[in-house]
């Protein structure tokens, strides 16, 4: 009897370990499918702040995908990929200020790559528990 309920904690200590490790802490998740040079435009609203949120892609070679991204004046690159651990860009939408730990934040995963169409297909997930943040999309606009 002793012995069964120790299994039996361990299964539920086990049950409730992995279960949080794979909770989906996003609260909004959103696709964008996007073709050479298209860009992506996100207004961020926090408080009385808004920020623009940009990015596109620019060269897909050897599985490798280039995306040039600017938040709030910052501009940066990044290069991801389907079958590597670079998949995605982690971006802070406001500073950390007294919520050091628990700082909302998109995050951009590479998902696919259409080579017929040359489409670049992202998946975004907001992660924001406090509900601070308001995300604006703006229509997708190509580059000149």
């Amino acid at each position: 009897m002793r012995k069964q309920i120790s299994v039996i904690k361990f299964f539920l200590f086990l049950t409730l370990f992995f279960g949080s490790l794979w909770a989906n802490d996003f609260r909004d998740t959103t696709e964008v499918s996007l073709q050479k040079d298209e860009q992506k435009k996100i207004l961020v609203k926090y408080d009385s702040y808004e920020r623009l949120f940009k990015f596109r892609w620019t060269l897909y070679k050897n599985g490798g995908l280039v995306i040039h991204r600017s938040y709030d004046g910052v501009v940066a690159q990044n290069i991801l990929y389907l079958r590597n651990k670079n998949q995605s860009f982690r971006l802070e939408l406001k500073p950390r200020g007294a919520d050091f730990y628990n700082v909302p934040y998109v995050l951009v995963k590479f998902k696919e790559f259409d080579i017929k169409k040359k489409k670049a297909i992202f998946e975004l997930f907001l992660s924001d528990d406090k509900m601070q943040i308001e995300l604006h999309n703006f229509k997708n606009v190509k580059e000149r």
